[in-house]
């Protein structure tokens, strides 16, 4: 069964979405989520594993389609990407700003890779885990 951080994929997911006219950094985002973790006192992981997660999970969001290259009229700096209909799916499941995000993130992990795109879509398309 495949384990998901889903903090973090948030926080990256996040990034594709504002970011026009920036190029992704998955790196510097992990350090980032790193920091914010540290300042609300939480413990973090060791931050060279979370850089290395981070472009893991980038690679793997880009191949699943969760995520593909931001075309230029959308502000493309060549090196960034916007969410696609799957990836906006996963981040309103998973975001943290919407009350009840913890039950989908149960369901998701209940399944042996939640993010293999079959699985996902079927997931998704179930009106109880939205």
């Amino acid at each position: 069964m495949t384990t998901y951080n889903w903090d973090l994929i948030e926080r990256l997911l996040h990034e594709v979405q504002n970011g026009a006219g920036h190029s992704f950094a998955a790196r510097a985002y992990a350090e980032d989520y790193a920091a914010a973790k540290a300042a609300a006192g939480e413990p973090i992981d060791n931050l060279d594993h979370l850089k290395t997660l981070a472009c893991e999970y980038e690679r793997m969001l880009l191949l699943r389609g969760y995520i593909g290259p931001r075309g230029e009229d959308e502000g493309s700096t060549g090196n960034n990407f916007s969410l696609t209909p799957r990836g906006s799916s996963l981040l309103s499941m998973i975001d943290s700003s919407i009350p009840g995000n913890d039950h989908p993130r149960q369901v998701l992990d209940e399944q042996d890779d939640a993010l293999a795109e079959g699985t996902f879509d079927e997931v998704a398309s179930k009106a109880q885990i939205a």
